[in-house]
């Protein structure tokens, strides 16, 4: 694991997968997608791409900065800004862009990640 490391996932959320997380959060649909989905972009690169499995999440400050209208295509990204092999740990910068290029979300990770 080296500074300047990075991972992308790229996709688009439906109404039915809006609409299925206001079903179990028991809120209202929206015509946006809701920022737990576009965290969760960040926590899927964070434990399956980069560092990967076994990650251990410490902190996560994220903005959101721009509604997203459903459908629309985003890219999230996270980048390793420091590394500390004596404690296993990684801090990351992550964000999320519009196909457009409009930053919609953007923060930092601290992460704990044993073997990495």
């Amino acid at each position: 694991m080296e500074v300047g490391a990075s991972a992308e996932l790229t996709r688009t959320f439906s109404r039915a997968e809006v609409e299925a997380l206001s079903h179990l959060a028991g809120t209202g649909v929206r015509e946006n997608v809701p920022e737990p989905l576009i965290g969760g972009m960040i926590s899927c690169l964070l434990g399956t791409r980069l560092p990967g499995h076994g990650t251990n999440w410490l902190k996560q400050d994220l903005q959101f900065l721009e509604a997203v209208p459903i459908g629309a295509e985003l890219t999230a990204r996270v980048e390793v800004t420091r590394v500390r092999p004596e404690k296993s740990l990684i801090d990351l910068w992550a964000s999320v862009r519009t196909a457009g290029g409009t930053l919609v979300c953007e923060g930092r990770s601290l992460v704990l990640a044993r073997g990495r």
